[in-house]
């Protein structure tokens, strides 16, 4: 039913049970599933370079290695169930970025993870996760996730 299976991450709490059930997916419908970070734009494009030091650049280059290393881990341990990956990193605004790439690589299907936060949270913010749902037009899976407020 589905060839290619997309799985973004932001390495937060509430993408952890996505894992699964993006690594169980791939497996049942025998899809290649696409790990996706996107380096936040707008996290690192409001910070002064000199407000945020790293050992080796600055506040964009961190995140970007710490989306790298994510996605590396859950591509290796997928690969060890026998799922095809493929890594993917990217910078811009997550929710764009993510239905960009949906189409670019033809996913059939993409599994997010989010928390399940207070219905007035969700007022005032929102989610990327519910972005994406609301504007793809292919099928989107939210896996929630509760977390303590």
């Amino acid at each position: 039913m589905y060839d290619k299976i997309l799985l973004p991450t932001d390495m937060s709490a509430g993408v952890d049970s996505a894992i699964e059930h993006a690594v169980d997916a791939a497996e049942r419908y025998d899809a290649e599933l696409h790990i996706l970070y996107v380096v936040d734009a707008e996290a690192y494009s409001s910070y002064p370079s000199d407000e945020y030091v790293h050992e080796f650049e600055g506040l964009e280059s961190a995140l970007e290695k710490a989306g790298r290393d994510a996605i590396e881990d859950i591509a290796e341990s997928a690969t060890e169930g026998g799922v095809e990956t493929r890594t993917v990193v990217r910078h811009g605004v997550p929710h764009e970025e993510i239905l960009a790439y949906m189409d670019e690589a033809a996913v059939g299907l993409a599994i997010l993870g989010s928390k399940n936060r207070s219905g007035e949270y969700r007022r005032l913010l929102g989610s990327v996760a519910e972005r994406v749902a609301r504007m793809a037009e292919r099928p989107v899976t939210i896996v929630k996730t509760p977390v303590d407020e």
